[in-house]
């Protein structure tokens, strides 16, 4: 019986680590293949002009315009470390820093806090797609290594309540990460972030406080559900 049992648990051990390294080959294989895509944008855009979104473009009938030019290289949910999940989308213009422009993608209310160098948060009072509910939208990363920002000088360190219109320029792409000597690559991190229930924003590090934006910009940007789809508008995707 003893024997048994243990027949059971090692058949089970196999079982696991079959099903791990499967799943351990498929992240591997899909960050790769992101990862590879961002590298040769960044070296040569105009070699793949049929990756590019455009800002105050709208996909279908989404609500959300796309917030900037660019390739969208990383989807929310991707997992660029153990336990980490990507909480929105970053979008690569392929210029250099203070070029690319920052659009609202939908009316609200513009935050910006006191010690924000390159965000802005706006809240959505009414969600399009779930009216009963307040969200806000995240932009970041509109800064150069050194903290200097390239948010609109209409929005200064402060800012609070300002009413903006979809397609409002916010800002330009920078490489802001917080960290002088380890500078991020010149993109748009966009995402959706949950109200706290108090009418302020919840912490946006965490992927369960922001939602799948897929739905929102009408495009497949749920890591979970796109492997190897490059997210573009169905119009420009029919034509490469």
């Amino acid at each position: 019986m003893n024997r048994l049992l243990a027949l059971f648990f090692l058949a089970g051990l196999l079982i696991l680590f079959i099903v791990v390294g499967h799943q351990a080959n498929r992240w591997q294989g899909t960050q790769g293949t992101r990862t590879s895509r961002v590298l040769a944008w960044l070296h040569d855009p105009g070699a793949h002009p049929g990756w590019a979104v455009r800002a105050g473009e709208r996909c279908g009938q989404a609500p959300f315009l796309l917030p900037t030019d660019g390739f969208i290289g990383f989807l929310w949910g991707d997992s660029f470390r153990p336990s980490h999940h990507h909480q929105g989308v970053d979008i690569f213009g392929g210029n250099g820093i203070n070029w690319t422009p920052v659009v609202a993608a939908y009316p609200g209310y513009l935050k910006r806090l006191e010690d924000w160098k390159s965000s802005v948060i706006i809240r959505i009072p009414d969600d399009p797609l779930h009216p009963s509910r307040q969200i806000w939208t995240y932009y970041t990363h509109m800064a150069d290594s050194e903290g200097n920002s390239f948010i609109s000088d209409e929005f200064p360190p402060g800012t609070s309540e300002v009413y903006v219109e979809a397609g409002t320029l916010l800002g330009y792409q920078g490489n802001y990460s917080g960290d002088l000597y380890n500078p991020v690559g010149v993109h748009l991190h966009f995402s959706i972030v949950l109200d706290d229930g108090q009418g302020s924003f919840r912490n946006e590090l965490e992927i369960q406080n922001t939602v799948d934006p897929s739905p929102y910009l009408g495009l497949p940007v749920n890591a979970g559900m796109n492997e190897k789809e490059i997210p573009v508008c169905p119009a420009v995707r029919e034509q490469t």
